[in-house]
């Protein structure tokens, strides 16, 4: 009987036909032999994770795919990325993400990454901490030029705009409320004094003098975006009483694992682009399937190589993809193993598209169809059918048999 499971999501796996490919998908392109093995012992079907004609933020889709409805447990991206820089939420915190970014003496922001500074821990603890009008705000050091921060207090709201403008060139915004309550408008006027504030302290900082002497741009304002309010959800393991683990490269796939819960686990060598190691993820998801229940694995790079355009890129990438699967070939009798994707990507758009995506079921006791290949085309004709996002675990939960009895 099955009990465990190792679900891989493919980020931006879905395309649509290509002429250089003959008019395939990349997917259909690429030679892929041993997720074609695992369909051919599988269950298969296509899958538009927020429903027909919705395109798919990849923070959205995953927590779709993980059961919880984006219309109740979503305010923003903010709450999840500071998850995944490990701070803990709380109620009716308010939560953003942001970049360390230069702007002159006019208040003209020049770069919004400060040259791509690649360290910002320097500069966080400077305005970590700061109080103003009874909010406290935590500011804590992400990847590169990014940070994560918390506003904590009362009567707070995530109803604000982007203190980033997105563009360089163009003076400092002035962040104001998107709807009339004094909780978003008291919100909007605490977070401008705080970057007015903190602008002043990372002005003058050692770290930012020393950069300035070496021909380097100050990270002296933090732009802000992605306010949410965090309010509190079940975690995965009191959703389904399954113990979970997260294995992904990226900063967001991470924060998703830690914003539900999970056990974040460290790979050497998963660096979310082309070349990162996919053969160390997928061993160290068969080596902890002994320890949890369900192991989720990331894989970023085929998102990124369709928004670039680069469809040879793409096709190559699953190629190297598949080869790593090979050691999915022999999985215990009682492990089922999930293989899909959290949207499309088409390389024609350079985007996310609401193109439905394939997916697979494959466990020893799973009643496999007539599905002989793992891609778009083959899988529009698998036994599953054509399920929405939220459909995923509840199959999940049905091959593991925990689903409850409806009715006598």
């Amino acid at each position: 009987m099955l009990k465990r499971v190792i679900m891989v999501i493919f980020d931006g796996l879905g395309d649509r036909p290509i002429q250089g490919l003959g008019f395939l998908t990349p997917l259909e392109a690429a030679k892929t032999p041993n997720l074609d093995r695992l369909a051919s012992y599988a269950e298969c079907g296509l899958m538009h994770t927020l429903g027909r004609g919705l395109t798919p933020g990849s923070d959205t889709a995953h927590l779709t795919l993980f059961g919880y409805d984006i219309n109740t447990c979503y305010s923003g991206r903010g709450p999840i990325e500071v998850a995944g820089l490990g701070l803990t939420l709380e109620d009716g915190d308010v939560a953003l993400r942001g970049n360390m970014g230069t702007v002159n003496d006019d208040g003209i922001i020049t770069d919004r990454r400060a040259g791509r500074i690649r360290d910002v821990s320097e500069l966080t603890p400077i305005i970590d901490g700061m109080e103003i009008d009874g909010v406290t705000f935590l500011v804590k050091p992400g990847t590169a030029h990014r940070a994560g921060v918390i506003m904590r207090g009362k009567g707070l709201s995530g109803a604000i705009i982007d203190a980033d403008p997105h563009v360089p060139d163009v003076p400092i915004r002035q962040v104001t409320p998107t709807d009339d309550t004094p909780e978003a408008a008291k919100t909007a006027e605490v977070l401008n004094k705080f970057l007015e504030e903190s602008h002043k302290k990372l002005k003058t900082a050692q770290f930012n003098q020393d950069r300035i002497k070496n021909g380097e741009l100050p990270g002296n304002y933090l732009l802000v975006r992605g306010a949410g309010q965090y309010v509190g959800i079940p975690s995965f393991k009191e959703k389904y009483d399954l113990t979970s683990c997260c294995i992904a490269g990226g900063g967001l796939y991470k924060g998703i694992g830690a914003f539900l819960g999970m056990d974040i686990l460290d790979v050497p060598g998963a660096t979310a682009l082309p070349d990162s190691d996919i053969e160390a993820k997928f061993k160290l998801a068969l080596e902890k399937i002994d320890e949890y229940d369900f192991v989720f694995v990331h894989v970023k790079a085929a998102d990124s190589l369709a928004e670039d355009g680069n469809w040879e890129g793409k096709r190559d990438f699953l190629i190297k993809s598949d080869k790593a699967a090979s050691l999915f070939r022999n999985l215990p009798d009682d492990v089922l193993l999930v293989v899909t994707a959290d949207h499309s990507t088409a390389c024609e758009m350079k985007a996310h598209c609401a193109d439905p995506v394939p997916v697979i079921f494959h466990g020893s006791s799973v009643r496999f169809d007539n599905v002989t290949a793992f891609n778009e085309r083959s899988c529009a004709d698998g036994g599953l059918g054509h399920i929405c996002g939220l459909n995923l675990m509840p199959q999940v939960m049905n091959l593991l048999g925990r689903l409850k009895l409806v009715g006598a």
